[in-house]
């Protein structure tokens, strides 16, 4: 029996629309802004019977995706925070990211850990990431733990990087 390969996502980000687009399925967004350390996008997800939704921030200079999600139940702990290592392709009209399939979960108390490193090798064995895209993941996700280690918190590694808005 052979092993399903996880496909790469890619999804589109339209500024003009205010839009998500990945698999077929268009989403609106509630905020797209453009930053001078990326793009921050923020959409509903009236979908999720856990989550109300997700604050995104992608930041091409790091290859890195930032995501959060906002749960429904008001005084439930926050979740995770996930960075994900990708690839931005910044337009004028649309921002495309493809994700590389590894990234980081980073617990707002305790130790950020490695994530997806199993879909990762599955997608490198499957021909669907190239080795020089594994590559430049393992090295991203690997500098990006061993500096938020450091930091011992998002807030102070962003500012590390340059990145000064609250996480």
């Amino acid at each position: 029996m052979g092993t399903v390969g996880t496909p790469q996502l890619v999804d589109t980000i339209d500024l003009l629309a205010g839009q998500r687009s990945h698999s077929g399925a268009v989403v609106p967004l509630d905020r797209c802004q453009v930053e001078r350390w990326g793009l921050s996008i923020e959409r509903a997800t009236p979908e999720d019977p856990a989550h109300d939704g997700e604050v995104t921030w992608l930041m091409p200079e790091l290859g890195l995706r930032l995501t959060r999600r906002r749960s429904r139940r008001r005084h439930s702990r926050r979740e995770p925070s996930r960075l994900t290592v990708v690839r931005i392709e910044r337009g004028a009209r649309s921002w495309v990211t493809t994700d590389l399939l590894l990234g980081l979960q980073i617990p707002d108390q305790g130790a950020a850990r490695i994530v997806q490193a199993e879909e990762f090798a599955t997608a490198i064995s499957a021909g669907m990431i190239r080795l020089s895209e594994a590559d430049y993941a393992l090295r991203t996700a690997h500098r990006t733990l061993e500096e938020i280690t450091q930091h011992r918190d998002i807030n102070q590694w962003l500012a590390y990087r340059g990145i000064f808005d609250l996480w």
